[in-house]
């Protein structure tokens, strides 16, 4: 009996330790926090990396704050818009630049196709919010160091941020408000150790002030990486009802170079920023240096605030989760 006794203290403590450490654990596995900032039109990648988001989101993993486009092309807000209604979450913010900006269009159509299949309420990007005052809204409303911004875009909507000032929203400055409120940045951007990449380079200005001045922690997933990792064969082979079924459709039979599929440059950017980025690479620290070309170099630095990714997980094996990712149904 008295062992009996014992055995049942014994296991009653345990039981008190497992739930003593239960918090920690249901902490971890909050959902992450992502303002998801947008240049889509000029490639469909885009596509990709927002059904993932969503993928994320409906496994309880992401919660998708606001998807902002940095393209002044019409079709940007109505697009993402397109996808946020396809996955029942139809009023999630949509913001796009105002006054100035790269306006680039969508020559292979996949755009004006999503617009016309798929039900939305925002018909251009007029309609939507002003980039900045979204931002500013979104972070001032969360906890304090909790928001991971994504771009998978130009930065002009960063720059803008970090140069705005005080308003109805909050009381801080731009970059007062980021150290405030953001975790991280996870951008898909540049080429690594240097080379010149389309969302560095296409808005050079804003690029070179939004690396010398953001203030948070930056992982960076270079050209490198996502020309490594090609998906959409397979799920352009299925009879998937999706914007993104439908967008990789078009645009790889449009375009002879992707029928094997296409480069998953911004879905890189997704999956780094929701599951981590040791989860699939090993990082290199240091600086990003962005020069006024648009051309960008790396200075090592130990304890550098920026990194950028190398790969951990093979290219294959990064395809064939990512593709999962992109056939999500809703």
């Amino acid at each position: 009996m008295k062992y009996l006794k014992y055995k049942y203290i014994a296991l009653f403590c345990g039981l008190v330790l497992l739930i003593s450490c239960e918090p920690s654990k249901i902490g971890n596995e909050q959902p992450v926090k992502i303002i998801f900032d947008s240049d889509m039109g000029p490639d469909y990648d885009d596509v990709g990396a927002l059904t993932m988001l969503h993928a994320f989101a409906d496994s309880g993993k992401a919660e998708i704050l606001a998807t902002i486009a940095s393209n002044r092309y019409a079709l940007v807000a109505p697009s993402l818009n397109v996808i946020n209604t396809y996955y029942g979450r139809p009023d999630i913010p949509v913001g796009s630049p105002k006054t100035h900006g790269v306006n680039i269009g969508c020559g292979q159509h996949w755009t004006d196709s999503l617009v016309a299949r798929f039900p939305h309420k925002l018909i251009s990007n007029d309609q939507a919010q002003n980039a900045v005052g979204l931002y500013r809204q979104i972070l001032s409303a969360q906890p304090d160091t909790s928001v991971v911004v994504v771009t998978v875009g130009f930065l002009t909507n960063l720059n803008d941020l970090l140069l705005s000032k005080p308003d109805n929203f909050s009381e801080l400055t731009g970059k007062d408000l980021i150290v405030k409120k953001v975790k991280r940045w996870v951008a898909m951007a540049g080429k690594f150790p240097e080379g010149s990449e389309f969302n560095v380079k296409e808005d050079s200005v804003s690029s070179r002030y939004v690396f010398e001045n953001w203030p948070t922690q930056v992982i960076l997933s270079g050209f490198e990486i996502g020309d490594k990792i090609f998906t959409g064969k397979k799920l352009i082979g299925t009879n998937i009802k999706s914007p993104a079924r439908m967008a990789f459709n078009i645009a790889m039979n449009f375009s002879k170079e992707d029928q094997n599929g296409r480069q998953s440059w911004d879905e890189t950017a997704v999956l780094a920023a929701v599951k981590g980025a040791d989860f699939a690479f090993s990082q290199v620290r240091g600086e990003m240096v962005a020069e006024p070309s648009g051309y960008n170099r790396w200075k090592v630095q130990e304890k550098g605030l920026h990194s950028y990714l190398v790969f951990k997980k093979t290219p294959d094996e990064l395809s064939k989760l990512i593709e999962q990712y992109i056939m999500h149904e809703k």
